[in-house]
């Protein structure tokens, strides 16, 4: 299954139901298992981003649902990046073929 890493940021909202973050992420790791996909790992983080989530889903289609319906909820606003593994990044470049220098 497709990887992806959710770079998030409270919004105003979020940040003023800070106590409630905890919950609210349970509330997400169900969501992502509606659609199919499951929240494999999220860290509260200090820095550009509040917080930093590594999700399982079936596919792009899936994984930009779970961040609309998360992100209607007005809590937070997501950056979605598609993530690649050792072994898919080689099967990438093997597309590639050699190098024109060669």
């Amino acid at each position: 299954m497709p990887t992806y890493v959710a770079l998030i940021n409270w919004t105003d909202e979020g940040i003023r139901n800070v106590r409630q973050t905890v919950e609210r992420a349970d509330g997400v790791e169900k969501l992502a298992e509606k659609y199919g996909g499951r929240m494999e790992r999220l860290y509260w983080t200090v820095g550009p981003y509040d917080l930093v989530g590594i999700i399982e889903a079936p596919d792009d289609e899936s994984v930009s649902a779970l961040a609309l319906e998360t992100g209607s909820t007005g809590s937070v606003r997501t950056t979605i990046l598609r993530a690649y593994d050792r072994e898919s990044m080689s099967g990438i470049i093997e597309r590639i073929g050699p190098s024109a220098s060669t």
